[in-house]
């Protein structure tokens, strides 16, 4: 009975990553450009680092410059602030920011796998504050949101 046990073998992948290795090695991802109407200047190369990253440290493709098995492109179409909460002077207590991205994903292994979305995300945050002061964490919360969301997409095939 122990030998049996000790031959069995279970295995575990906690990257939630679901990418056949063997027909997927390389994954190109190009710049994110900024198409909002509201332009925050950084957003689009730190937006596409992001990207970048999670795959790095999520998965085992290589990253090249074009053409990989795996292959994503897309811009930032929104960057909206919102007032929401209006309370009874007319002010709003509490602002919406959202961030939305246009993704075009090509699975060169499987084609099927391919497809266009729209993937989106916000935080809200208390008028008082100023724009300006919040901006940087809520764009880093909010592009960890949405590249969270891209890569279910694609490498978890969700």
């Amino acid at each position: 009975m122990i030998l049996s046990l000790a031959s069995c073998h279970i295995s575990y992948k906690f990257t939630g990553a679901s990418i056949d290795y063997d027909r997927v090695k390389t994954l190109s991802i190009t710049e994110f450009v900024n198409q909002a109407p509201l332009v925050y200047p950084p957003l689009s190369q730190s937006f596409t680092e992001a990207l970048r990253d999670i795959f790095r440290r999520q998965t085992r493709l290589e990253q090249i410059a074009q053409a990989g098995d795996f292959s994503i492109e897309g811009a930032i179409v929104g960057y909206d602030l919102t007032p929401v909460a209006v309370q009874e002077d007319a002010f709003a207590s509490m602002t919406r920011f959202t961030m939305t991205v246009s993704v075009h994903f090509e699975n060169n292994a499987d084609p099927d796998k391919n497809f266009d979305r729209t993937f989106s995300a916000y935080t809200e945050f208390d008028s008082s504050s100023l724009f300006s002061q919040v901006q940087d964490d809520l764009v880093r919360q909010l592009t960890d949101d949405i590249t969270k969301q891209i890569f279910n997409a694609t490498a978890e095939d969700w």
